[in-house]
């Protein structure tokens, strides 16, 4: 069998990408195309980036050629009327008419529910920011591919402070918790399939640990840390489990255990939706 062909969307412009990278972070999509590549060796990942308005976007074509659309995070309002956010629309429009397997962490399950006729707010509970606790799979995730081998209830890394409000018809809400009811969809629209999470698989602890430093004052000012110095040590002790998983101390004080720290627990979702959506399509590929 052959190996797959991925589009990963960057969400996010190339100035926001910059700054993360300025930080010791990965540009989204660099970080996921490292992720699909751990997954699945071999791939081929073709960047896109529709939050730039001179980017060339694949067309319908382009699109049906591919066995993936891998949808990373993104520092705009979905709800915003502007180009970097409606050509975004447009383009997950095209990925579910042209039938592709689609999956998408945060921001691309926000999009995903407007392309598709739902909607998006600001999240009146604020910010939910670091780790996204006690996440709750619904009677339908617990029977959905997407969440095999994954516990009941886990915790995962995430940074949002929007959130899906409605999901369009032919959706299935899979997972949530206090901060956000809907964590985890399947949105079926046109001839497409989306699986999303509104958390990020595909970020360990040193990735959320120098976004955090990029965020700063926003995170210490509506008192997620009492100062600065506090963010930083935060940060720092994040970075020192993400080094070292079997520090008991780090685990037992940031509250953290293997749902974050084991690499297959972590990215099963991806895995899930490789296994389940993108490798059945590249076996009919390979076979026509």
């Amino acid at each position: 069998m052959s190996t797959p062909r991925f589009i990963v969307v960057e969400g996010n412009t190339r100035a926001a990408c910059q700054a993360l990278e300025a930080l010791g972070a990965h540009a989204s999509a660099d970080l996921y195309c490292k992720t699909l590549e751990r997954l699945a060796p071999g791939c081929t990942c073709e960047v896109v980036r529709p939050a730039d308005l001179d980017a060339a976007l694949p067309e319908g074509t382009a699109l049906a050629q591919a066995d993936g659309v891998a949808w990373t995070g993104s520092g705009l309002n979905a709800y915003d009327d502007r180009p970097e956010v409606t050509r975004q629309i447009e383009l997950a429009r095209a990925v579910f008419a042209a039938g592709v397997p689609f999956f998408g962490s945060c921001w691309a399950l926000q999009i995903a529910a407007l392309a598709a006729g739902g909607s998006v707010i600001a999240n009146p509970r604020g910010r939910e920011f670091g780790l996204a606790r006690k996440i709750a799979l619904s009677e339908a995730g617990r029977g959905h591919p997407l969440y095999t081998g994954k516990g009941p209830v886990f915790d995962a890394v995430a940074i949002h402070m929007d959130e899906v409000e409605s999901l369009p018809s032919g959706a299935t809400v899979l997972a949530g918790n206090a901060m956000s009811r809907i964590q985890a969809a399947e949105i079926v629209h046109d001839q497409g399939v989306f699986w999303g999470v509104q958390y990020h698989p595909e970020y360990d602890l040193k990735e959320i640990a120098r976004i955090t430093r990029r965020y700063g004052r926003a995170l210490v000012e509506p008192g997620y840390f009492r100062d600065e110095a506090a963010l930083a040590a935060w940060s720092a002790d994040l970075e020192a489990l993400g080094d070292d998983p079997a520090r008991l101390d780090l685990r037992f004080g940031l509250g953290v255990d293997d749902d974050v720290l084991d690499p297959t627990v972590r990215l099963a979702e991806i895995a899930n939706w490789m296994a389940h959506r993108v490798t059945p399509r590249l076996a009919q590929r390979g076979a026509a």
